[in-house]
Order: structure tokens, then sequence, then C-alpha cells
């Protein structure tokens, strides 16, 4: 008993202590006098940023402006939306599918910008699925999914998607080690024996930003939580922080909080591309879903890949090494020049700085304290640049301005700290409101951060906001970094839970933004690129309605002859070819949400009717004055019904019999 209430009681204790002092004095007048004119943007001016938000438990991406904290826009990403019919139309159906099936729904913790020569470049932002693990690609002219790839091998993909510094990979690590193999049906108390982790460095193509399961390296059986590609003169290399080095597998609050240090994992990338093609890897037969959206074919498609490549670090000397970091680390960043790695233990009382020249030297004399699993652990004191003393209580995560500051979250102490990398010195702190989580620096994980901000990602609320019922909304905080002191600017709710985010100029995205799609380019199947092309046909037990949209009316607007039981595909083309003017499309009694189409799109909504009637269907998203006129009717009958299929439109006198 006493072994296992110390650090249950210590850890208590921590918690308590955070949560009393959670709130500073003063903090109804924490705000500066000039904050306001600071963060406003005046109507019909722009943000400074763009600022990508993970949605958490939400599953989606969120776009924000700064400095005015403004919604923009929620991403559908891994959860079905019924605003903009993600998950529901018949296009984008298969960008949920996964090896288990439909999974609509994941937790997205966090995100990453595509980088060149390791600067933000505006083309691609990345994000991860926690529960079951993917790694989605958000395309930044559309502001689209455009693909999601399964990651096999892995159980919670929370330590992604990092990238390195051309975008050459995404890289994302096992949350939960698990049985890896044919032997998979193990008793759970066989971890120590049985359990293995694994990393996966995906390739994404240059042009086309297309993702493919390059390898994956095998690791022992323990936990990673974040991970950072180097820069610059570590631009080869990519470090994981790591927990749960002793193995445990139950109650890890007290189990996996034994040790005073895990690792970092240190890994050399481009060696092991070296060892990928002297044939080192061994093919391991698995299955994962590889899923793509075809903007010529406004269509998604998912396929099951069947093989991946894998390392063994037994095979493969000199790819891996750790290096001990106090005490269950969670955060773990590079700074811009790449040569300094930084670790926070959330249960540490330091900030351990380590130094990319001094690994490199420990690693060619061997300066080893013994191995971990077969894997070499370099001695602490010899890759350490040095510690930051007393920073504050329970440090996450860290970003740059490019000044030779760091910014780190501290999330017991609920603060934000600011210390110098070389002297690691403290020059400043500031309050959160409350227990701070992630926070984020314009390019603050890059070579050359844009700075001027840093946005804290808090846990709690409290009394920020009006109240909502027993849960408040979450809440992310503007502060400036102009000056030598940090100021804060600006309180504003977010989707829920804000992980990680990142924030780029706006004016690297804003002037590629598409459009339109043109209706010339539109190659979908059931595409009605005019109101004459509109058509309705019966395949068997399959009618499928040829439709078009545009202000302000569908065509057809009636049909008649579809029967109880049939199966109704509404191919809805936008004939628009102007600007921000989409079209909805909604059925009374369809099992499932809208269509959102974009001008010149073409979207699908299956129904299939269950009752006789006359169901009116409309125009979800208001486009003209005359909206509201946008509907048109389907008759119903019986399933043994003699109604020849029919439709029109602007048919008001009956047919002659």
């Amino acid at each position: 008993m006493k072994l296992t209430s110390i650090p249950v009681l210590a850890f208590a204790g921590v918690i308590l202590m955070g949560s009393i002092g959670c709130k500073p004095k003063g903090s109804q007048s924490a705000v500066g006098g000039d904050a306001a004119s600071k963060v406003y943007v005046a109507p019909g001016n722009y943000d400074e940023f763009y600022n990508f938000v993970s949605g958490g438990f939400s599953g989606q991406m969120s776009v924000y402006g700064i400095p005015s904290g403004r919604l923009f826009r929620v991403i559908p990403v891994f959860s079905v939306d019924p605003e903009k019919g993600w998950g529901y139309s018949e296009e984008t159906k298969p960008m949920l599918n996964t090896s288990h099936g439909e999974v609509p729904w994941d937790d997205l913790h966090h995100i990453a910008l595509s980088t060149t020569n390791g600067t933000h470049d505006g083309r691609w932002v990345f994000g991860n699925a926690n529960n079951t693990p993917r790694i989605a690609r958000i395309d930044l002219k559309t502001f689209r999914t455009t693909e999601i790839i399964e990651i096999p091998n892995s159980a919670g993909n929370h330590s992604s998607p990092f990238i390195t510094e051309n975008t050459e990979y995404v890289v994302a690590g096992t949350r939960f080690s698990v049985p890896i193999g044919d032997n998979v049906d193990v008793p759970i108390n066989s971890y120590k024996e049985n359990f293995k982790g694994t990393v996966s460095f995906i390739s994404v193509d240059q042009k086309s930003g297309e993702m493919n399961l390059a390898f994956q390296i095998l690791t022992p059986g323990i936990n990673f939580d974040l991970a950072r590609a180097g820069k610059g003169k570590s631009a080869g290399w990519f470090f994981f922080s790591c927990y749960n080095s002793e193995k445990a597998n139950t109650l890890l609050e007290v189990n996996a909080s034994q040790k005073d240090k895990d690792f970092i994992m240190a890994v050399n990338w481009k060696k092991a591309e070296e060892y990928v093609k002297a044939g080192k890897a061994v093919k391991k037969s698995v299955q994962y879903a590889h899923n793509q959206w075809d903007e010529s074919t406004h269509s998604a498609s998912s396929t099951i890949e069947q093989e991946v490549l894998v390392l063994d670090p037994k095979d493969c000397p000199d790819m891996i090494y750790f290096m001990p970091c106090p005490k269950s680390p969670h955060g773990c960043d590079t700074d811009p020049t790449g040569e300094f790695i930084i670790g926070s233990g959330k249960l540490a009382a330091t900030i351990p700085v380590f130094s990319f020249d001094k690994i490199q030297a420990a690693i060619a004399a061997k300066n080893f304290d013994g191995e971990y699993d077969g894997i070499p652990v370099l001695k602490y004191e010899a890759v350490l640049h040095g510690e930051v003393e007393k920073p504050g209580l329970g440090p996450l995560h860290t970003e740059f301005d490019g000044n030779g500051y760091a910014y780190t979250s501290f999330f017991v102490s609920s603060e934000i700290v600011k210390w110098n990398i070389k002297e690691l010195k403290v020059v400043d702190r500031v309050p959160t409101y409350y227990s701070i989580g992630h926070l984020s620096i314009p390019g603050g994980p890059t070579k050359k951060p844009w700075g001027k901000y840093v946005i804290a990602y808090n846990k709690i609320t409290k009394d920020r906001y009006l109240p909502t019922g027993p849960e408040l909304t979450q809440s992310a905080q503007l502060y400036s970094i102009e000056g030598d002191k940090m100021k804060l600017l600006l309180d504003f709710p977010t989707i829920g839970e804000p992980h990680y985010a990142e924030a780029i100029p706006a004016n690297l995205i804003r002037n590629n933004s598409t459009k339109i799609f043109k209706l010339e380019e539109n190659k979908h199947p059931y595409a009605a690129l005019g109101e004459k092309n509109a058509k309705v046909e019966r395949k068997g037990k399959e009618v499928h309605v040829y439709m078009s949209s545009i202000r302000s009316h569908f065509t057809p607007d009636n049909i008649e002859g579809v029967k109880v039981g049939d199966e109704v595909y509404f191919h809805v083309t936008n004939l628009e070819q102007d600007w921000d003017i989409p079209h909805g499309f909604a059925v009374k009694g369809a099992h499932n949400a809208e269509l959102l189409i974009m001008p010149g799109e073409t979207q699908t909504l299956k129904w299939v009717p269950t009752k006789a009637g006359i169901y009116p269907m409309y125009c979800t998203d208001f486009c003209s004055a005359l909206h509201q006129e946008m509907q048109g009717y389907i008759r119903i009958s019986p399933a043994n019904s003699n109604v020849p299929l029919s439709f029109s439109t602007g048919q008001q006198v009956p047919p002659e019999n």
C-alpha cells in the first residue's frame, strides 16, 4: 500500500495546488487598456493570420482569424457533419472507411501545416485520428479533407502528425503498445513480453500531396506522446517523447510514474531510408484503408492496402537511440536552429534542453548508459545542454519566437513562461485562464517563426464566459509577444476540445483559395451539366435523379413513379459559376443529412422511402431572395403500384390521359 499510495497522494496534491491557485488575483483587469484596438479587425478588412485548431473529441478542425479570434470555418475530417453533408453524401462516405468498416468519429488532437525548407508554405494541413489510427490531409485551396490513410500495427495515434523539413514524411508514433503480428490473443499481463510499439513514416508526394505508408519501425512496448522533426543540422533526425518505460499495463497514473526519467527517442530517419533501400525492411501482411478524394469527379474512393514494410532496430544498428528525460515527458520540441531539443516532463520540476551536437558526439564516442530493449541509451549529462531550473509546475509544450526565446505552457500552475534558450533563464511569465494545454506561436514549430502572438489553448474556463449548463465553452487566449513582456489581448471560445494549433500568414493561403469548380471540368458520372441534361432513370430497384440546381429552382422539381422500397439517388449538380453560391438539398423522411453542393459540383443523397405519400424537397442553403421558393415534390407510391416514372419542371397543367 505504501508504494502505491505515495505517488497517488503526491499527484493529487499537485493537481489540488493547481486548482486552488488557478485564478490569479485581478484576473478581471488583466487585459491592458489598448488590447481592444490591437485585436480589432474593421469591417471589410482581413485578419493577419489563419489559425488552424484541432477539435479534439469533435473530430473536426476549425479555422479562426488572428488577431480577431473570429471563427471562419469548421472542417469535417474524421466526424460526420450534417451542415456540409460530410459522411452523409454518397461521395464522401468512403472517406470514413477503415479496415474496421465505416468509423464516423475520431479524436483529432494535433495538426501540422506543410513546410518547404522548414517554413510554412500554405499547401496542406495534416490532422491525426487518435482513436482508430489515421492521418488526414486537408487541401488549403478548398479547405477540404482530400485524403485519409489508416495506420496499421498501431493502437492510439496521439503522437502525430509531425512532418519533416520539406514535408517528405508525415510521422506517427503509437500511443498504446499492443501485440503485433500473428499472435495477438495474449494475456494483457504479458505486456512486457508481447507488446510492441511502432513509428510510421508516411511519404508525401511533393506535387499532388498523395500519401503512402513508406515504412514502419518496430519499437519497444512503450507509449509515444509527442514528437518533432529536426531542423537544419538535425533535419535527418526525428525526436519522440516516450513514457511508460516501466511497461505497466494497469493503473498507469501510478505504475508508469515510478522512474525518475523516461526517454526521448532519437531516430535517424535518413539512416532508416538507407536500410529500406538496402532491403532490411520485412514485408508484413496487414490491412489498412487508403481513402482519396478526386476533385474532378467530386467523389472519394477507398482502397484496402495489404502490406507494409517494417524495420526492426536489431537488424538496423545506429538508427535509434534513447535519451533519458525527466519525468513522464509530454512535449518534445526542436528550436528553429535545430540545435536544441526541449523535453517537457509533466511530472518534473525542470525543463531539460538537449544539444544535437552533443548527441552526435555522444553517439560517436559510444557514451552510453546501458541499453533499453537492445537500444543504446545515451548518458543524460553527455547530451544535455542544460536545465531550466524551477520554471513552473507541469511543463507541457514549447514553441519559439525566432529571437532566441522559448515559450512553455504549464498546466498545473496555469501559465506561459518565456525563457532564454541558450542561457536557460526565465525572463517572463503570464497567467492563463485556466489549466493551459497546448500553445501556439505563428510559425512557432518552424525554422522561421512569424512571431507576434502566442495563443493559449486552455482546458478549463470557469469564470471567463457566460454559463451554459454544466459544460462551459472551450477556450483560447491571445497574448502579444512583440515586447519584452507578454500581454493578454483577447479571450475567444473555440470548438471543443482544442489541443494543438498552428497559425500561418493569411497571404500564403488567401489568394490561392478555390472559388468555383468549373462545370466543363466536372467529370462526375451522374452530373447534369445543364437543365437539358436533367432526367430520372430507373435501374431495377434503383432510381437515379440527374438534378440541376440554380437560383432559384431544381430541375426536375416534380417526380412521380417512385415506389416504396426503391433506392433513390438524388445526384444534384450546382450550375452556379459565381463564388459563394452553394445550394443545399434535402427531402422529407431521409434518414441522413442534407447535401451542400458548391458551385460547379455534383453530390449525391441516397434515400429509401418507407411510406407512400407526397414528399417535399428543398434547398437548405440560402441562395437568393427566392430561396424559399426553391422546392419541389416527389411522389412515392406503394411497392406494387403501376404509376409510370415521370419528371418535369414548370408543368402546371395535368398531363392528358
